[in-house]
């Protein structure tokens, strides 16, 4: 991931030679400055951006963004240093020498003001119909420094015609100011290279692929660019007014699952500091603006571990036993939209190590449309099924034509937290103050290692909790403390862990007996996986697998198309960073170790559903049918 910092110096400083004191200066060590009249002292290297928010001093920023690479292309973040000609972006001022600086002089405030004054006279839009309007950082620079006129005059009319061609990603360049934050989202952070600026001069422009429409280019729909564009040129995908007009129709019976990345972040959007859990404070708003029934997307996280790690064992088995040549491993997990978007435009070569079972999200509109239908006695083609999701990607997952397994459109609607969020407070609801409620019947509640899932890891240690006890049949816990796998835990891009099974092994659960009669044949075997955030990282592990290195080897690997997995997903609350995702990742795991019940096959209403309705267990011909991809007439796995 292309994030190092730019430590070339500026052209001005270059021509301003200052002589270092011999014992400073030197590699790994400190430099003495002074801002405003402040003496510090900082590492060597150390942007004065850096310098200055390490020790609390405001500076506007606009281009920069923690999680990308520098550009200085903005300016608002200049500041006067002593000796310099003309004042300088502190995002892109390596300190290698004693400086004094200033950053609210008369000449910075004044040149910061017609910065913004200049992008204002090229914005269109009224911020009241904006749906930044409160959230946008151009907004709040203007008003910062008392912004109340045009003084550059300002645009009438649209500069470009919106691109809506995507499900997922909305495009309105009238609004751009051209800070190339998505550009170094999709080319350095995901490694994607939709966007792009063109021509030159007052011509540039950021565009796609010969200016074609989003949906017609090699997109993912992670929505990383919506998540860092501080206007509204990038947007999600909003159909809250037709899940709206579905709830207003008495005929309709609308029901939404929530996945737990929303709910470790949904307060961030009514002033909470990031962290804060607001599950069953959500199912409570939820219910009161008109939604029939809520359901945990974490009950079909659970039944994800059981229909992937089942056809994980049927791969192990076939590779390792019947010496199938045809069997494609590693396996790759398939719950995350943006990812497997990717694997399809810059890999489709592996597009067979995809697991086929489908994602929780869809696993859960297929079984609305049939299990629940059927048991509530409604006509499927009265329910409406919508999803708060953190990714933009689940928009355009939802609606693949292949996702209709049930006999209609799976998952009608798919909603991102910042959407779920307004819907909540056009019904007037102040979502921290909403009593607690449980989820409906008959679901029931889900298991921890459902809600983990949140988390880049997650799904990995949701396997491992049952994985362990299936194969060595002994509790989870005696391997691994209070069940917590932290080798997958954790923020770092790419993880690798082996995890030697031993030469002692259980007997085969009941439920999986159908697949394999003992475990002899895993004994002394190692398991190898990894873990993979982010589509950067994503490609330097599918690099290694096509050249033969130690990725090849893994047996499983978890990949998510976001940074720090689907709770840095692309509809998430904004701002984003790493410290904010850590917190959401924090709220997760500590809601997990709070339950009773913390691995997939202990989920009584999973096992249920296997008991009543697919009873001949994962895998099998109806779990294919309704839970998969790649079905095929035969009913025979294919891999």
């Amino acid at each position: 991931m292309s994030t190092e910092k730019d430590t070339r110096a500026p052209k001005a400083q270059q021509s301003h030679t200052i002589k270092k004191p011999e014992t400073e200066g030197t590699i790994g060590g400190t430099i003495s400055i002074e801002i405003n009249e402040k003496k510090l002292t900082v590492p060597l290297g150390t942007t004065i951006l850096e310098a200055c928010k390490q020790n609390q001093i405001h500076v506007p920023t606009l281009c920069h963004h923690d999680d990308l690479c520098i550009a200085g292309v903005c300016r608002v973040c200049v500041v006067e240093v002593e000796g310099m000609r003309t004042l300088q972006a502190s995002c892109a001022f390596p300190i290698t020498a004693p400086i004094k600086v200033k950053t609210s002089t008369p000449e910075v405030r004044k040149a910061r003001r017609h910065i913004i004054d200049l992008m204002l006279s090229e914005h269109y839009g009224e911020c009241y119909s904006c749906i930044r309007n409160g959230n946008c950082e151009l907004q709040s620079l203007a008003k910062e420094y008392g912004v109340d006129g045009y003084t550059f005059g300002h645009v009438d009319k649209p500069t470009y015609e919106i691109d809506n061609s995507s499900y997922s990603v909305i495009r309105d360049m009238s609004k751009c100011i051209l800070c190339k934050r998505c550009v170094r989202t999709c080319i350095d952070l995901q490694e994607v290279g939709v966007l792009e600026a063109i021509d030159r001069g007052d011509k540039t422009h950021i565009s796609t692929f010969l200016d074609k429409p989003l949906a017609d280019v090699i997109c993912i729909n992670c929505g990383q660019c919506i998540n860092r564009c501080p206007t509204a040129a990038l947007r999600a995908n909003d159909p809250s007014d037709e899940i709206w007009n579905a709830i207003d129709d008495p005929k309709k019976h609308v029901v939404i699952q929530t996945a737990p990345s929303p709910r470790a972040a949904i307060g961030e959007e009514f002033g909470l500091e990031a962290g804060h859990s607001m599950t069953f404070q959500l199912n409570t708003a939820l219910k009161r603006i008109g939604f029939d029934a809520v359901f945990d997307t974490n009950f079909t996280a659970d039944l994800t571990i059981i229909e992937e790690g089942t056809e994980l064992i049927i791969r192990l088995k076939k590779a390792l036993v019947d010496k199938d040549p045809t069997i494609k491993l590693p396996q790759f997990t398939s719950c995350s939209p943006g990812w497997v978007k990717y694997l399809e435009h810059f890999y489709p070569e592996y597009i067979d190590n995809l697991s086929s079972a489908k994602s929780p999200q869809q696993m859960f509109g297929a079984l609305i449309k049939t299990y629940y239908a059927e048991k509530m006695g409604i006509d499927p083609a009265d329910v409406v099924s919508v999803a708060v999701m953190p990714c933009s990607a689940k928009k355009f997952e939802c609606n693949r034509p292949e996702m209709t397994d049930s006999g209609f459109k799976d998952v009608d609607f798919g909603l991102t937290t910042r959407e779920a969020a307004k819907m909540i407070k056009e019904a007037g609801i102040y979502l921290p103050e909403m009593p607690k409620t449980h989820f409906d019947s008959p679901f029931g509640d889900a298991s921890g290692a459902g809600l983990i899932f949140g988390a880049t890891g997650g799904v990995m240690e949701a396997a491992l909790r049952s994985v362990v006890e299936f194969i060595l049949g002994v509790k989870v816990e005696s391997v691994f403390e209070n069940a917590n796998i932290i080798p997958v835990r954790g923020f770092e891009g790419i993880k690798y862990v082996e995890l030697p099974l031993g030469d002692k092994v259980g007997p085969v659960p009941d439920l999986l007996k159908p697949i394999v009669s003992n475990w002899d044949w895993l004994k002394g075997a190692t398991l190898k996986i990894a873990v993979v955030h982010g589509t950067a990282n994503a490609k330097k592990v599918m690099d290694d697998i096509k050249a033969g290195g130690k990725f090849s080897e893994c047996h499983f690997i978890e990949f998510m198309a976001c940074p720090g997995g689907c709770l840095g997903g692309g509809g998430q609350p904004i701002p984003t960073s790493l410290e904010i995702r850590k917190l959401r990742a924090k709220a997760i795991y500590d809601e997990d170790a709070e339950l009773d019940v913390r691995k997939s096959h202990e989920n009584k209403h999973v096992l249920r559903i296997y008991e009543e309705f697919i009873k001949d267990g994962p895998c099998s011909h109806l779990s294919h049918k309704l839970l998969h991809t790649h079905y095929t007439k035969r009913g025979k796995f294919m891999a």
